[in-house]
Order: structure tokens, then C-alpha cells, then sequence
């Protein structure tokens, strides 16, 4: 098989799996959509249980009581339909890769799915509710809290994707010392400059109150030293890095295109 037909092989391999993926989250959505409004309440559920007395959530768009049901019906259909998406994505790189990075990453991609949805669970029942309970705490008597819906998902997903990343942090630091770039000696002598850093990622992307920053700073270094301590269980210097390339390694389509050229020259 020339060069060509490899390339045009794995583009109908990509498609393939793509159709696979999109299909997977349509049949996600659908029964997702049907129920968009009780999931938009289970959302709303954190800052609907802190409003003030006379506090409500409006809608200030003619179409916004719509697509933002169908987001969150989206959303979740991306969350259920995440280990289907993870096979597709694992089927298609998996026959191109080393049998040691086989070993490293299919680990390596199911944990960090599951710590963003760790997060993204974190955010919801931790930090949400202390963020509505200290904003609202301060609203002005007679001032009746109104919240529009659309920015409310808004700021929900960026709280989500902002603790979503901030529980990968434990998989980045066993990557970097995996790989050689950092010894686990030097992540120890950081300590101070991570902790003041996660105070600034705090305040750069939560909202601008104390909480907020507080509530991700804190899980943020954390996890910094729970990624230290795994490092240090997972990492053996002895035998090198798992995704340093070994010469007597072979991918498995390598070992397919070997085969195939032995019993055409037979």
C-alpha cells in the first residue's frame, strides 16, 4: 500500500468514526431535549435556592426560553455521550501507536475525563452554592435580584470549564515528570510560585469576588501536590519515560504492514 492509499485509508477511517461520534451525540440529545427544562432547573437549582425573597430568573431575548434548554439538553448529551466519543477517538489512533504508549494513554484518557467531570460535580455542588449565597448576601435592601437566563448558563459553563480544567491538573503534572521535562524535586521547590499562581488563575477566570477565587485557588494547589504524589508512585527513572520512543518498540500497523509484505513476497 503506497503512500497515497494510506492517507485517503485513514480519512475514511476518520470519517467513519466522526459519523459514529455525531450519531452518538444525536441519539444523546434527544431524549436530552425532551426533558431541556427539567435540566435547566436542576442547573438553576444552586442559585434558585439563594435568591432573596421576590428573586427570579428572567429571559430578555424573544428566542432565549428556547436555545438555552436546547444548550444545556447539548451539554449533557456531551457529558453521557463522553465514553462512546472516547472509544471512537481511542479506535482511531490506537492502531498507530507503541504498545507502551498504549499502556500510558488509554489510562491516561479515561482519568482525565473523569476529573473534569469531577470538576464540573465539584463546581455544581461546592462552589456554586457558596459564590450565590455571598453575591446575594450583599444585594441592597429593596433591590429585587434578577438574572437572566442566558448569562446564567454563560457563567455556569465558564465555572464548569474552569474547575473542569483545574481537576486535570494531577494528570498534567504525571505527564510532565512522565516525559522527563520536570523532576518531581523541582515541583517541590515551586510550591510557593504555584500557590501564588493559583490565586492569579483564580482571579483571571471566576468571577470578581473572593469566593470564587478562594474556591479554585485552593482545589487548584491541591491538586498540584496530589499530582506530585502520584508522580512519584507512577514514575520509574530506572526503565525511562513510557512516551519516550524505544527502537525495539513496533506499532501495531507497522506490525500489519510487515505481515502483509511478507506473504506478498511469498
Amino acid at each position: 500500500m503506497n503512500v497515497d492509499e494510506t492517507f485517503i485509508s485513514h480519512l475514511v477511517e476518520l470519517r467513519a468514526r466522526l459519523l459514529r461520534i455525531f450519531g452518538g451525540l444525536i441519539l444523546g440529545f434527544l431524549p436530552c431535549a425532551y426533558y431541556a427544562r427539567e435540566l435547566y432547573s436542576l442547573l438553576a437549582q444552586p442559585l434558585l435556592e439563594k435568591l432573596p425573597q421576590g428573586g427570579q430568573m428572567i429571559a430578555t431575548e424573544v428566542v432565549t426560553p428556547f436555545f438555552v434548554p436546547m444548550k444545556v439538553a447539548m451539554m449533557a448529551a456531551f457529558i453521557i455521550t463522553l465514553p462512546h466519543t472516547l472509544y471512537q477517538v481511542w479506535a482511531f489512533v490506537a492502531p498507530g501507536l507503541y504498545s507502551h504508549e498504549k499502556k500510558l494513554v488509554l489510562p491516561l484518557v479515561f482519568v482525565s475525563s473523569f476529573l473534569f467531570i469531577c470538576g464540573m460535580a465539584f463546581a455544581y455542588f461546592a462552589a456554586l452554592p457558596l459564590v450565590f449565597e455571598f453575591i446575594t448576601h450583599f444585594a441592597p435592601q429593596g433591590v429585587a435580584v434578577m438574572t437572566d437566563i442566558g448569562k446564567y448558563l454563560d457563567f455556569v459553563l465558564t465555572m464548569f470549564i474552569a474547575f473542569g480544567i483545574t481537576f486535570e491538573v494531577p494528570i498534567f503534572v504525571v505527564i510532565l515528570v512522565r516525559m522527563g521535562i520536570v523532576s518531581i524535586e523541582k515541583l517541590k521547590e515551586v510550591r510557593r510560585y504555584v500557590l501564588v499562581g493559583a490565586f492569579v488563575v483564580g482571579a483571571i477566570f471566576t468571577p470578581p469576588d473572593v469566593v470564587s477565587q478562594f474556591m479554585l485557588a485552593v482545589p487548584l494547589y491541591l491538586l498540584y501536590e496530589l499530582g506530585i504524589l502520584v508522580a512519584g508512585f507512577v514514575t520509574h527513572p530506572a526503565s525511562g519515560s513510557a512516551l519516550i520512543y524505544h527502537p525495539n518498540d513496533q506499532s501495531d500497523s507497522m506490525k500489519a504492514q510487515g505481515e502483509n509484505q511478507e506473504e506478498k513476497n511469498g
